[in-house]
């Protein structure tokens, strides 16, 4: 199927009664609900029967069994609603729903498995240390050469992110990454230009190339501030940009990602591409960078989430 289908070629009725899951209890609660608004209300406009559920209140897989619904569009981002666990219970349901099964997305959320599965597959991402402890980060110390990039290995939306420049910084930027998890990773900085690449179907988008003044693409990069900017076209030549989308798409399925999701990727200064992680449920807010590519694409953003809606269709692994 096109990834440029035009809403006609969808029949909106066909969903039956749809459950817009948002909210939930991450740290990303609020990006979440901005999202599932968004969905809820192209999907009413479009002639889906869409009614938001947020799981942070009591009795929603309840509800879900018991008001009719037919499918599920997942709009959780972060820990509960993006890893596997609700992706579980909606199979227990036979439920069917939007994006990554249970596996593609529990691994998706995982920063340190990705990266492991990437490595094993060779496809290239920065090396890393996963620290748990003071005493961990100590002993990774030797093996380090700064500037590095510190996170929480199960968060997204670049929470608890920072970017440490000597050994003197290492323990507040591990401190700060702890608030959030347990596991912590620390990852070699790569200096160059940033990219992103959304995927739809089996159609990898236009990518998008990210330009901030920020150290890096931080949470105020993403969602408040007003000197991002985002390139799409991205500037590569197109064979270029072909071959990076297909690496993308390779990234994407080697941790069993699949429906539509968003690989993030760097090249340095040699033009070597470094994959740096998978989002299995990216933003659908109005500085999302999916929306942005698929209008490259020609793709509305009506148009988007009814083709979001048709992954519900496929057989979840």
């Amino acid at each position: 199927m096109s990834p440029a289908q035009t809403a006609t070629d969808i029949d909106p009725t066909a969903f039956g009664k749809v459950a817009v899951l948002l909210g939930g209890t991450s740290a990303e609660r609020e990006i979440s609900l901005k999202s599932g608004r968004a969905v809820q209300a192209a999907l009413i406009e479009a002639g889906v029967d869409a009614q938001a559920l947020d799981p942070a209140e009591p009795g929603v897989l309840r509800r879900l069994e018991g008001e009719g619904f037919e499918r599920v569009f997942i709009a959780l981002h972060g820990r509960g609603g993006e890893d596997g666990v609700m992706q579980g219970a909606l199979e227990t349901l036979g439920l069917p729903y939007t994006g990554s099964g249970v596996l593609g997305s529990a691994l998706g959320m995982d920063k340190i498995r990705t990266k492991q599965i990437w490595r094993s597959a060779g496809i290239p991402t920065p090396e890393f240390a996963v620290v748990r402890t003071e005493a961990e980060l100590q002993q990774a110390q030797a093996g380090l050469t700064f500037p590095v990039i510190v996170k929480p290995a199960h968060e997204g939306s670049s929470l608890g992110m920072t970017r440490a420049e000597t050994a003197d910084s290492l323990l507040a930027a591990w401190q700060e990454a702890a608030r959030f998890d347990t596991d912590v990773l620390v990852e070699r900085w790569i200096e160059g230009e940033e990219y992103t690449a959304a995927l739809l179907g089996a159609a990898a988008l236009p990518l998008i190339k990210l330009e901030t003044p920020h150290s890096f693409y931080d949470y105020a990069a993403k969602y408040s501030a007003g000197d991002t900017r985002y390139l799409c076209p991205c500037g590569l030549p197109a064979a270029r940009e072909t071959e990076l989308q297909v690496q993308s798409r390779a990234a994407f399925a080697a941790v069993a990602a699949s429906g539509w999701g968003r690989v993030d990727l760097m090249l340095d200064g040699q033009g070597q591409p470094w994959f740096i992680e998978v989002n299995t449920v990216p933003g659908m807010t109005d500085h999302s960078l999916v929306p942005m590519a698929a209008r490259e694409a020609g793709i509305d953003f009506t148009r988007l989430v009814l083709r979001i809606l048709q992954t519900s269709e496929d057989a979840k692994r």
